[in-house]
């Protein structure tokens, strides 16, 4: 017959009993307090694991006054339907959950409205997380300044906005953009398209350098071959599907992200045009996904691994009370044979 014990929830003071030690010794040897010897401390532990007995991180932050959890909010919008599954929002996770885990911290996760940036700040007021890092800005800049004007220790990753409040890290996206769309004019293409969500966030900037590229070039600025689209897979093929019906002379096409680029070519392909050769291709993030896809795909690189520990690095000063400059790390061109033209 099953013990009281067994019909409740384990408490420290049972493991106390089982172990025959005080309840503080417990919490000091499961704390890995060196103030209790070791045959004791191993006792205590085999006694926690056999009974799947485990500390509440909350609870231990608020006896130890010290919150050792950081959050990852990452921002959506509905009309955009951007995924956690996007590979680069998943590249950009792992790189930080092994920055905060190598540095000690817990991660949570968290989605938020990014017309509703605000309900941030109840992660931090509940004292679930010690600060957090937002992936993504939208165009939610006056949102993000509220926060830190009340003091939310927040990073975002993002620009660099006029009048910022709050640190951010990123890349150089309006240099991308131009870099990017500078390679596929030196490629000899004229007739360049842009494919992304052009009005806001990072995207903005990106097509910001690719028309200041096509301008600088004396190349017109054709509305026709922007190509607004999401950045969900099959919302970009139904875009680019779309746009080759219109049957717009192109020879070349950028896209705001490797997500973007790489079904894009799907369609080209399976529309009769050959890449490069008929319409090169370069897109933006560098994801694992471009390398391996065919033609492997031209990008603009995000030195990701960098990025999670700038932001870590940056959200510690944040909680320290200082006040960290943004930071803007070098994203270079990786090119590669979806946009190389054959000699």
């Amino acid at each position: 017959m099953p013990s009281p014990v067994d019909k409740r929830k384990l408490q420290m003071s049972d493991i106390a009993k089982l172990a025959g030690v005080s309840t503080a010794t417990v919490s000091r040897a499961l704390n890995g307090s060196e103030a209790i010897r070791p045959e004791t401390r191993e006792r205590i532990m085999a006694l926690a694991q056999a009974h799947q007995y485990t500390v509440h991180a909350g609870a231990k932050n608020l006896r130890s006054g010290e919150n050792r959890t950081l959050g990852l909010v990452i921002p959506y919008r509905t009309s955009l339907r951007m995924q956690v599954t996007d590979p680069f929002f998943l590249s950009m996770l792992g790189h930080l959950a092994d920055a905060m885990t190598e540095a000690q911290y817990d991660l949570l996760l968290s989605r938020v409205n990014a017309d509703h940036l605000d309900e941030c700040a109840a992660l931090y007021d509940s004292g679930r997380v010690a600060g957090m890092v937002v992936v993504g800005q939208w165009d939610h800049h006056d949102q993000l300044n509220t926060l830190a004007k009340r003091h939310v220790p927040l990073v975002v990753w993002g620009a660099q906005l006029p009048d910022q409040l709050y640190c951010s890290v990123g890349s150089d996206n309006l240099k991308g953009g131009y870099e990017a769309t500078m390679h596929l004019i030196q490629q000899g293409r004229r007739h360049i398209a842009f494919m992304g969500d052009y009005h806001s966030g990072e995207a903005k900037f990106r097509y910001d350098g690719y028309c200041r590229a096509l301008q600088q070039q004396g190349l017109p600025l054709n509305p026709a071959l922007v190509i607004p689209s999401p950045f969900t897979p099959l919302e970009a093929q139904q875009a680019m599907h779309q746009f080759c019906a219109l049957q717009q002379p192109i020879d070349a096409l950028f896209a705001a992200s490797d997500l973007i680029a790489i079904n894009a070519m799907g369609v080209l392909n399976a529309r009769g045009f050959k890449v490069p050769e008929d319409v090169a291709v370069v897109g933006y993030d560098d994801v694992d996904a471009a390398r391996h896809s065919f033609p492997p795909l031209s990008t603009v690189h995000q030195p990701l691994d960098l990025a999670a520990r700038a932001l870590l690095q940056c959200l510690q000063e944040v909680m320290q009370g200082r006040q960290p400059a943004p930071r803007q790390l070098n994203s270079p061109l990786v090119v590669r044979a979806s946009s190389q033209t054959a000699v």
